[in-house]
């Protein structure tokens, strides 16, 4: 079984299971996916966060994972806690408001916010850079 973090076109998020990772794809291909919102077809993988599990090492080396594990994500909530302080949230409207701040060019507001791929690529093809960073959860 495999669990994938699913997106719809109104850019809806929510989870499945699936047996293997070559049934998701056959069953969007036939349209019988859909989304637990709007009932929109569809439908596309979001990035996801594995799930790890390990069995408890004997050595020294358990306190190594752990503290790496804990580091890394303490950077990630560092990196989080620094966006939300300095940059406007702007929501999925963020393609729209990049445009704005890259074309002003008196602006230098910094933003954040959500995209679709589609948008994501207009935005590339028009020159605007964009930056990606996993949003891991406070209660995470």
């Amino acid at each position: 079984m495999i669990k994938y973090n699913l997106k719809c076109s109104n850019e809806h998020e929510f989870e499945s299971w699936f047996s293997d990772s070559n049934e998701f794809d056959k069953l969007n291909k036939k349209k019988l996916l859909e989304c637990i919102y709007c009932s929109s077809k569809k439908i596309t993988k979001s990035i996801m966060a594995p799930m790890v599990s390990a069995v408890k090492p004997k050595a020294n080396n358990e306190n190594f994972i752990d503290n790496q594990l804990l580091n890394e994500k303490n950077k990630l909530h560092k990196l989080r806690d620094y966006v939300e302080k300095n940059f406007e949230f702007v929501g999925d409207k963020f393609s729209e408001k990049v445009r704005e701040v890259y074309y002003d060019k008196k602006t230098k507001k910094s933003i954040y916010g959500t995209t679709t791929q589609e948008e994501r690529d207009d935005l590339e093809e028009e020159g605007i850079d964009l930056i990606s960073i996993p949003w891991v959860g406070k209660d995470n």
